[in-house]
């Protein structure tokens, strides 16, 4: 596909393959500072190991298969989106020149260097149009689309993820808490008890 080029899915005009390349974070948010791309990889890399790790923990502590799966999906997503932005910039052309395809592999290398490629998303469902009234003060008049960006399977996977632990395992993190103040608690009675004796 060219950049920018639309496929509807099974016909159907409210669901389409849209291909666009994320310079930056979620809804093509850019860190717009000197290597801003670079530090936004990174902190991605950091981020990923740090949810592995906090992942491992949670199977030591055998939570519910659920929460689990949720963790997963978040870790799946952010290593797909790393994935992406580390190496797509080396190993394709770049996509909007000329209005043709970009080349797999081409000759003299990729658009980019490691950790500096874009990510690729695909999938546009725009719900409706809403047009704001025009009485309200700063964006009155303004035209919107509802449900208007374009995502990847990576970005729907740490959504859903996200949007399960907040649903459903929101307990998870109050017990906890709970588990924390405890053993406060009884470092202190510990620390009173010492000193009596």
């Amino acid at each position: 596909m060219v950049y920018g080029e639309m496929i509807p899915i099974l016909g159907c005009e409210r669901a389409i393959i849209h291909f666009v390349e994320n310079e930056g974070m979620a809804f093509g948010k850019v860190i717009d500072i000197p290597y801003g791309k670079l530090i936004l990889s990174i902190f991605r890399l950091f981020a990923a190991f740090f949810l592995g790790m906090f992942l491992r923990n949670l199977l030591k502590m055998k939570v519910s298969t659920g929460l689990l799966v949720s963790f997963s999906l978040i870790l799946a997503g952010a290593i797909g989106n790393i994935i992406d932005s580390a190496f797509y910039g080396l190993i394709f052309s770049a996509s909007y020149t000329h209005g043709l395809a970009a080349e797999f592999l081409p000759v003299g290398g990729g658009y980019d260097d490691f950790l500096h490629g874009k990510v690729v998303d695909m999938f546009y469902f725009p719900l409706f149009d809403l047009s704001m009234p025009s009485w309200l003060p700063g964006i009155g008049g303004e035209s919107y689309v509802v449900f208007g960006p374009v995502f990847n399977i990576a970005d729907f996977a740490i959504s859903w993820g996200v949007l399960q632990v907040l649903l459903f395992h929101r307990s998870f993190f109050k017990s906890e808490e709970s588990n924390l103040e405890e053993n406060k608690t009884k470092d202190l009675f510990k620390d009173n008890d010492t000193e009596r004796n």
